[in-house]
């Protein structure tokens, strides 16, 4: 979906589409004699939405009637939750959660972890990791939890060295070993695949790289699913701190986090999309 398209449709929300809002329950009445009710959520379109057209029959048989709305950036999911025209979101992990509330003065909050995608470093114009010239350029997420997470992986994979100890808070100020003089260009998230054509290497979230159609097992460098990395940027289920009890929301995680749902990605992704177990 376009992104003028997206904002329109979050800006219809906005004005009145859902009455769940503050802390009032998750999910509104839609109507019907059965008294099912709607959650609306908000979600980036793979591997999130996918996993919510998943859910949504699941759900239906308890009641529940899933409305999923694809948003192509990382911000507007959030101003959607917090203005109450989404009951929940689905994009994002905890570090980029703990940024946006501190930067925006918002209380949203992880209802649930459901997978894993690991970040990997794609080639662009240069096809060897080992085979990167002085002064390469290296393209990498412009919002800090992405970055700091692409900087750990580049020193994964020996390219840099990192302040000791700095971890998931690294920025390119804390590099104190670049022997090849590489030249970093910050892009957003969603750009990061178009972005290959005109650098070196790109670092690349992993719902951005399935969704460019690329594969993870044609990465040059890949995080471990034993790092850090795997428990810390784990993909969240958010809502409003004051909806975290709510049953509707309850429910929702519970069958995202099922073993349904956790066969179809294992069968699907191929590595690309990780379970929480």
């Amino acid at each position: 979906m376009k992104r003028i398209i997206t904002l329109a449709i979050t800006t219809v929300l906005t004005v009145g589409i859902l009455t769940a809002c503050g802390n009032s329950p998750a999910g509104n009445d839609n109507g019907n004699d059965n008294g099912n009710v709607t959650l609306t959520v908000g979600a980036s379109a793979i591997p999130h939405a996918v996993l919510l057209e998943q859910a949504k029959p699941i759900l239906a048989n308890d009641g529940i009637n899933l409305d999923i709305i694809i948003i192509d950036d990382s911000v507007t999911p959030n101003i959607g939750l917090s203005e109450g025209s989404l009951d929940a979101n689905f994009f994002q992990h905890q570090p980029y959660l703990d940024d946006y509330n501190q930067e925006n003065n918002t209380d949203l909050a992880a209802a649930g972890s459901v997978h894993y995608e690991p970040f990997a470093v794609y080639a662009g114009r240069t096809t060897d990791i080992t085979a990167l010239q002085d002064g390469a350029k290296v393209a990498v997420p412009n919002n800090v939890s992405n970055e700091a997470r692409a900087l750990v992986l580049l020193e994964q994979a020996g390219l840099i060295k990192l302040k000791e100890g700095v971890g998931i808070k690294a920025t390119i100020q804390d590099i104190t070993e670049n022997s090849k003089n590489l030249q970093f260009v910050e892009i957003a998230p969603e750009q990061l695949v178009r972005s290959l054509p005109d650098v070196d290497v790109a670092v690349i979230n992993g719902n951005y790289a399935i969704e460019g159609g690329l594969s993870v097992k044609d990465a040059l460098v890949v995080e471990s699913d034993q790092s850090v990395a795997a428990k810390t940027y784990a993909n969240i289920v958010v809502v409003r701190s004051g909806n975290l009890n709510d049953e509707n929301i309850k429910k929702l995680v519970a069958t995202l986090q099922s073993d349904e749902i956790r066969a179809f990605i294992e069968n699907t992704y191929d590595g690309a999309v990780v379970p929480i177990k």
